[in-house]
């Protein structure tokens, strides 16, 4: 019994282990792809507006995903989840590289639209299974917490994601646009045989269906966690997404400083340094929390929320005397306080992801974590469409202004979670 018992658990882990390296390298063709439709459609001229336009399918689909991924998961299973999510975006590359198109084509925006919702879709359902299969494959025991363990999966995707980053900006410089999504294609490709190949059998409890409506909670400690993920989220996208990545463009070629390709491959290194110093901090976000995370791990989340509100507030303030007009200065002082403002946001999206596990029994964690990135995906919709907006209005400065509202709102509703009642839970 002990024999059978410790081979079925060699075979969860090997089946974590697979789906954490799936999930890595999807995110490294996510982050890639992002960069190479924001760059290369803000090379051909589009305004600030119509690049976010070109985002917001992606997110909606996303947060429609998230609502019914966790049923599916439920349903269907973690493994065809995760390799509907797969076969999804290599379909998605694919198609963009191997079809002729005159990208500054009315269709081709279309297109592009249509493609990176189905991108979109693909992210959220291999999310919500790889998150899922945390809670039900990894060995929790005394000296590997849920928290260690999500904080770790979670904080290194981050960081494969800048790399992401990093990779389509330099794909950009080097190939053309379709060749750059070909190869995106192939790298998926090749670890999609790979993961078939290699998978062993999940086995994983199927009761009755679960009916859709039971993917809404009861629990209002995870409704209120959720909203507050909505604005956490949107705070980082409103300035993230449209408004620093053309801030920085600007700044960085303005009187011909430096070539445009050149300019790229910096706003590339910078954003994939800012994801990977993220996805870093979240992996050690357990150490840093270690003494804080004792009695009330709700408590702790509503004054990191706090810390982070000041920044936006200092950039807005620092934006505004600046003027329109981008200087080394205010670069400087940008980009010193993004990074501070990364290791903090890192620390409460760390949080998040912990709280949703802890406040979700097994029996419901697909279906709280599906909902749960529903907010994350909406969050991430209305950042993307205001930081456009909010740049044509007021540059950078509006962006923060945006941003900083956002974050009082989450802290707002992170304090209800506390106040809420029963929401003092020790370290699983």
């Amino acid at each position: 019994m002990n024999s059978f018992t410790s081979h079925s658990n060699e075979k969860s882990f090997l089946a974590l282990i697979l789906i954490t390296l799936s999930y890595w390298f999807f995110m490294l063709s996510d982050g890639a792809l992002r960069m190479l439709v924001l760059l290369y459609f803000f090379k051909l001229g589009f305004s600030p507006i119509t690049l976010a336009y070109l985002f917001l399918l992606y997110e909606f689909l996303g947060m429609l995903t998230n609502f019914t991924a966790g049923y599916l998961t439920k349903n269907f299973g973690i493994k065809r989840i995760l390799y509907s999510g797969i076969s999804l975006q290599i379909f998605a590359l694919c198609f963009l590289a191997l079809v002729p198109m005159d990208w500054q084509s009315s269709l081709a925006i279309i297109v592009i639209i249509l493609f990176q919702g189905l991108s979109g879709v693909a992210k959220d359902l291999t999310k919500v299974s790889s998150k899922s299969a945390i809670k039900l494959m990894a060995p929790i025991s005394k000296d590997a917490s849920l928290f260690r363990w999500t904080a770790i999966i979670t904080g290194s995707k981050n960081s494969v994601k800048g790399m992401g980053f990093f990779l389509g900006c330099f794909l950009l410089v080097y190939l053309d646009f379709q060749n750059s999504l070909l190869v995106l294609g192939l790298i998926l490709t090749a670890l999609f045989v790979g993961l078939i190949a290699k998978m062993p059998d999940i086995k994983e409890e199927f009761k009755s269906p679960t009916k859709l409506v039971k993917v809404f909670s009861l629990d209002p400690r995870i409704n209120l966690l959720s909203t507050a993920r909505l604005f956490l989220f949107g705070a980082r996208d409103v300035w993230f997404v449209v408004g620093l990545p053309i801030y920085l463009a600007s700044a960085l070629t303005q009187n011909n400083f430096f070539s445009a390709d050149t300019a790229f491959l910096i706003i590339g290194v910078f954003m994939a340094s800012w994801i990977i110093l993220y996805g870093i901090t979240q992996s050690i976000a357990p150490k840093i929390l270690s003494k804080q995370m004792k009695d009330n791990p709700a408590g702790v989340a509503q004054r990191w929320v706090a810390y982070l509100i000041f920044l936006p507030v200092l950039i807005s303030v620092a934006s505004f005397f600046n003027g329109s007009e981008p200087t080394i200065i205010f670069t400087i002082l940008l980009i010193i306080t993004l990074l501070i403002f990364g290791f903090f946001f890192a620390i409460n999206s760390s949080l998040h992801s912990y709280l949703i596990l802890l406040f979700s029994p097994k029996e419901r964690v697909n279906m709280n974590v599906g909902f749960y990135y529903t907010a994350n995906a909406a969050g991430r919709l209305i950042g993307t469409f205001l930081s456009g907006l909010s740049y044509i209005f007021g540059g950078l400065t509006m962006c923060m202004v945006v941003s900083a509202s956002m974050l009082f709102l989450a802290w707002y509703f992170t304090n209800k979670m506390v106040r809420s009642g029963n929401s003092r839970n020790k370290i699983i």
